[in-house]
């Protein structure tokens, strides 16, 4: 299960440098790379991202996060 405070913590890595640790956390690699070839989209998806943050965590948490995107169909014959 992934925490809002974890992807925070990687989040901060880019003050050194090193950006789209958080993307990796939540399970995003193909962007988690974009953000470190391009140091976070030069600073602006950096910080978009840390407005985001608690969005991309409950998404990587699944069904039990809250967010889903399965439509459950009630048929009866």
């Amino acid at each position: 299960m992934y925490t809002t405070a974890g992807a925070y913590f990687c989040w901060l890595w880019c003050l050194v440098g090193i950006c789209g640790l958080h993307r990796f956390y939540v399970g995003k690699p193909f962007t988690g790379l974009l953000w470190l070839l391009t140091l976070g989209l030069c600073g602006v998806g950096q910080l978009l991202d840390f407005l985001i943050i608690p969005n991309m965590v409950v998404r990587a948490n699944g069904p039990r996060g809250g967010i889903t995107n399965t439509v459950v169909v009630n048929i009866r014959r």
